[in-house]
C-alpha cells in the first residue's frame, strides 16, 4: 500500500465503500474481490480495501465500536495502544491543561486520536510515510490535529513550553524493521539502548519540555527510571502491555505504580505508598497457609508485591517469584485468590500419585521458579489438558523457601459488589 491508496481509502467514496462491506468472512474474500473488480475498482485498491476489512475485524478487540472508524496497517494495529490505554495516556495530557502535544512516533495515531477527542491539538510524526498518512486520515475529524512523515529527532522544542502549554508524547520503536522472528513477525527489542529514537533522545526531550511522557517496554529496568518521574506499568486482562514514564506535570505521584485494566471493571491503581518496602518470604514449607494470592503482572513488574503481602499479612513463596501465601482471606482488586487444598514436595511421582488418588483427569498447571516442559510433564503425569470424565484440578508448581513444591489450589470468585 502506498500514500495514494491511503488517500483513496480516506476519501468520502473510500470511506463509504468500507462502511458498505459485509462483516469479514475468510470464506467470502474471493467472491468479494471479484465483485469489487467487476465494479471497476483497480486491483491494488481492492487489495487495500480487503486488507482494511480484515484488520477492522481484528481491531474490534482493541477499539470496540470505534474499530470501524480507523484505517490500519498490520504492524500498526499490533503496536497501537488499545482504546482503554490510549484514553489513560490522553487523560494525563488533558488534566495537565496542555494545548498542544507533539506525538513523536505516532504509528496509526491511536494515542493522537484519544488526545484530540479530549480537545488537545496533536502534531504527530512517523518515520514511515504510509503510516503517517494513515494517522493523518484517522485524525481528520479534528482539523487542528495533523500527522506527517518525519523523524522524531527533528523535533524542535519551543523556547517556553510551560507558557505555550506544550507537551510531548514519545513511543520509541521496539521492533527491528526488516527482521522477523520464527513466526514471521517483526523482531522485537527489549533493551533500552536499542529503541529508536534513543533513550538518550527521550531524556533530552524531557529536559527541554517538562510535560513529557514515553511509552516503553514492560521490561523497563527499575534502576533506569529517572529521578522525580512516575513509571507506570499497565495491564489489560492480566497481560502487561507497557511501562509509561511521565515527567513534570504529567507525573501524578513520582515513583513506581501499576494500573490494572479489565473489561467491565473500573481501573485499579497501586503505588509505592501501598506497598511494604521489603516483602517477607516464606521461611519453610511446614505451613503453606490457607490461601495463595497471584498478583496482577503489572504489580509484580512494578516491584509492588509488598502491596499484596502487606494487605494479606502474607509472605512471598520465594524471592522474586511473586506468589503470596497467607492465612488471611482478603479480596484484592489487584491479585487473584486461590484456596489451598493440598501441598506436597514436588516430584513427578508424588504429584502423579495424588492425581490418581483423586481421579483427576483435567489439570491446569501454573508454574514459577520450576523449569520444566509442560507437554513432557503432562506425558509423565499421564494426563490431558483440562478434559476428561474425572475431576479437574489446578496445581501451582513453584519454590517455597527454596524447595520445589506442588500446591493444589482452587480459584476463588470474588463476591459481587
Amino acid at each position: 500500500m502506498d500514500v495514494g491508496i491511503v488517500r483513496a481509502l480516506g476519501s468520502p467514496e473510500g470511506k463509504e465503500l468500507l462502511r458498505s462491506l459485509p462483516p469479514y468472512d475468510p470464506a467470502a474474500v474471493f467472491a468479494l474481490q471479484d465483485r469489487l473488480r467487476r465494479e471497476g475498482h483497480a486491483a491494488d485498491f481492492v487489495a487495500a480495501v480487503l486488507t482494511q476489512q480484515r484488520l477492522r475485524a481484528r481491531a474490534v478487540a482493541k477499539f470496540g465500536d470505534f474499530a470501524g472508524d480507523l484505517l490500519y496497517t498490520p504492524d500498526g494495529l499490533e503496536q497501537a495502544s488499545r482504546l482503554e490505554v490510549a484514553a489513560t495516556h490522553a487523560g494525563r495530557f488533558y488534566n495537565a491543561s496542555l494545548a498542544t502535544v507533539h506525538d513523536l512516533g505516532c504509528g496509526i495515531g491511536s494515542d493522537a486520536v484519544a488526545m484530540s477527542a479530549l480537545g488537545v491539538t496533536v502534531q504527530a510524526v512517523d518515520i514511515d510515510p504510509v503510516t503517517a498518512a494513515i494517522a493523518d486520515t484517522n485524525l481528520r475529524p479534528w482539523p487542528d490535529s495533523r500527522a506527517h512523515e518525519g523523524y522524531a529527532e527533528e523535533f524542535e522544542p519551543p523556547r517556553d513550553p510551560l507558557r505555550s502549554r506544550v507537551g510531548v508524547w514519545l513511543d520509541p520503536a521496539r521492533r527491528i524493521p526488516g527482521k522477523t522472528g520464527r513466526h514471521g513477525r517483526i523482531k522485537r527489542v527489549f533493551r533500552l539502548d536499542e529503541i529508536r529514537p534513543s533513550w538518550q533522545f527521550v531524556l533530552q526531550v524531557a529536559t527541554a519540555v517538562p510535560a513529557t511522557g514515553a511509552k516503553l517496554s514492560p521490561s523497563m529496568p527499575h534502576d533506569a527510571i529517572p529521578l522525580g518521574t512516575e513509571a507506570q506499568w499497565t495491564s489489560y486482562g492480566g497481560e502487561v502491555l507497557e511501562c509509561a514514564v511521565w515527567w513534570g506535570p504529567l507525573a501524578q505521584r513520582p515513583g513506581r505504580s501499576a494500573r490494572i485494566l479489565a473489561a467491565g471493571r473500573p481501573p485499579v491503581e497501586v503505588d509505592e505508598t501501598m506497598a511494604e518496602p521489603d516483602p517477607p518470604t516464606a521461611e519453610g514449607t511446614g505451613s503453606i497457609g490457607a490461601w495463595l494470592y497471584e498478583p496482577d503482572r503489572a504489580v509484580t513488574q512494578a516491584g509492588l508485591l509488598g502491596a499484596v503481602t502487606g494487605a494479606t499479612l502474607g509472605v512471598e513463596v520465594d524471592t522474586g517469584l511473586g506468589y503470596v501465601l497467607s492465612d488471611a482471606e482478603v479480596d484484592l482488586p489487584y491479585a487473584r485468590r486461590y484456596a489451598v487444598l493440598e501441598s506436597m514436595p514436588f516430584t513427578v511421582k508424588t504429584l502423579r500419585a495424588w492425581l490418581a488418588q483423586h481421579d483427576v483427569t483435567g489439570l491446569t498447571v501454573k508454574k514459577r521458579g520450576v523449569r520444566l516442559d509442560d507437554d513432557e510433564l503432562r506425558r509423565q503425569l499421564k494426563i490431558g489438558r483440562g478434559a476428561g470424565d474425572g475431576a479437574q484440578a489446578t496445581v501451582v508448581l513453584t519454590r517455597v523457601a527454596g524447595q520445589q513444591t506442588a500446591i493444589v489450589v482452587e480459584p476463588v470468585v470474588p463476591a459481587a459488589g
